[in-house]
């Protein structure tokens, strides 16, 4: 779950940061405003990375969880057939990282249009 928290975090302040600086340089504040463009993209860069190493990890880990019990219970140490339910971590994390993946699809293409007033 700290995963998923510092994860939005990075990926929620790199967008803001890089649509700040995209609408301060199109309405010509700013003459140059790439090297902050680059920080907010790799500050969500750096979010999608953490995303996919923590929904590893947490695969594996449950992995082990499930194969630990079977073995506790063939060596009867525990009775029943209780099953581990699905991970709502694990589907939060996937539903933030395929946001995160849109963010910087749109980030580099350029496809980030917020609507005219």
């Amino acid at each position: 779950m700290s995963v998923i928290r510092t994860s939005l975090s990075l990926i929620g302040f790199g967008f803001t940061i890089f649509q700040a600086f995209k609408k301060l340089h199109d309405a010509g504040v700013l003459k140059n405003s790439s090297e902050p463009r680059k920080f907010g993209e790799t500050l969500v860069s750096l979010g999608i990375g953490m995303l996919i190493v923590g929904i590893g990890y947490h695969v594996v880990f449950m992995a082990g969880l499930r194969s630990e019990r079977s073995l506790l219970q063939r060596a009867g140490l525990i009775h029943g057939e209780s099953r581990f339910p699905l991970s709502l971590t694990l589907m939060v994390a996937v539903l933030l990282l395929a946001v995160g993946i849109f963010a910087i699809v749109a980030m580099l293409t350029g496809g980030v249009r917020l609507a005219e007033r």
